[in-house]
């Protein structure tokens, strides 16, 4: 997958790939305008977008309505205050979720893909690349 990074102005970075543009900006306190999430908070939201496909997916096979199903994240910084030390995810069923499937729609959340990525991390290269002789550029 390639993804296309431009700087449309301010503090603002969009990231456009297939059909879609991500958008992006700073926070008011970090010099940005605060028109769109931070890339940090996009990355923390993968990850609550990426359990409720989960939880999604394993309703949808076995046909039990989403309906009251209510999930939170929430972040726990470090004593220094920087970064996430701990995400949480709160997987809220309602009473008429089916009890023999509780363990096992959590598990299913366990499988989201953002977490695992994250239990073994890629490794992230960057690399200046700079035009060479006679590129045209």
């Amino acid at each position: 997958m390639e993804m296309r990074i431009g700087f449309p102005g301010g503090m603002r970075v969009d990231v456009a790939f297939a059909e879609h543009t991500v958008c992006t900006d700073q926070p008011r306190s970090a010099g940005g305008d605060g028109s769109a999430p931070s890339p940090f908070d996009l990355f923390v939201a993968s990850i609550g977008a990426c359990v409720g496909y989960y939880v999604l997916a394993f309703c949808s096979r076995r046909e039990i309505p989403v309906d009251g199903i209510d999930l939170a994240l929430h972040t726990e910084a470090p004593p220094d205050g920087k970064g996430v030390a701990r995400i949480l995810v709160d997987i809220g069923l309602p009473e008429s979720f089916p009890e023999r499937y509780v363990d096992a729609c959590v598990r299913a959340a366990e499988q989201c893909t953002v977490k695992r990525h994250l239990e073994s991390p890629p490794e992230i290269v960057l690399r200046p690349l700079r035009p060479g002789p006679g590129s045209g550029c």
